[in-house]
């Protein structure tokens, strides 16, 4: 059996360990329930996929609940506020696309997250299909959701360059998945009557270095909110 990298598995339970917080903040706030149920199972695929990563090199409540900010190692994308919908769903697109081409090219090989991805990649088409298909319907919609939609998009675009920096551990090609998610995205966006940022070209337009463990702002109260009961009752199970 391969042994597991431990960089590369914290660096992907971690995206989805707290992208599945940041979509639970949904809950009782979503614009529709059909949207509250949607969001809520997204998160859950998401949480299901961190335990099974977290479990593979160590304990993953203590994981979840016991690391400080600075040994966090997932994506600033993922961390960032829940925003308005417009801005939830912008993320889930870059990020739902991203994992999608991830994890379809780690079922290629033979190493120790091909199993997971495999399983895990028809959950994943599911993520990207909501988003794209709400990012068509903000954006070809009013011309408040055609704003907004637009907004969202240009306000979290620093941040996807990250997602294609090397991972020690993942024996991925990051140049073609870049090349693959950038055109999927592009056509999407384009049908949707909106257009991605100009500015830096692509391979400077990384936001930060959250696979480091550096991290924004928000990042460090969402944690304090999600350990606080954990934190607060230590060793008590139900």
């Amino acid at each position: 059996m391969n042994p597991v990298p431990t960089s590369a598995a914290l660096a992907l339970g971690d995206d989805a360990l707290v992208l599945s917080h940041r979509l639970g903040e949904w809950a009782g706030h979503a614009p529709v329930l059909e949207e509250e149920l949607a969001l809520a199972n997204i998160a859950l695929d998401l949480l299901g996929q961190a335990r099974v990563l977290l479990s593979l090199v160590g304990d993953e409540d203590e994981l979840a609940y016991l690391r400080e900010e600075r040994a966090f190692r997932n994506l600033q994308l993922v961390e960032q506020p829940r925003g308005d919908f417009a801005h939830t769903i912008a993320r889930q697109l870059y990020f739902s696309g991203y994992q999608r081409l991830l994890y379809e090219e780690l079922t290629q090989g033979a190493g120790p997250f091909a199993e997971l991805a495999a399983k895990a990649v028809k959950e994943v088409d599911y993520h990207r299909d909501h988003a794209e298909q709400w990012t068509l319907r903000l954006g070809d919609g009013t011309a408040e959701s055609h704003q907004r939609m637009q907004q969202a998009l240009d306000e979290l675009w620093r941040h996807t360059g990250e997602a294609f920096e090397p991972v020690e551990g993942l024996d991925v090609d990051w140049a073609t998945l870049r090349e693959r998610w950038t055109e999927r995205i592009t056509s999407v966006v384009r049908r949707a009557t909106l257009t991605l940022p100009t500015g830096p070209q692509q391979g400077s337009w990384a936001a930060g270095a959250g696979r480091q463990g550096v991290h924004t702002e928000p990042f460090g109260r969402m944690l304090a909110e999600m350990q606080h009961l954990h934190r607060s009752h230590p060793g008590a199970t139900w």
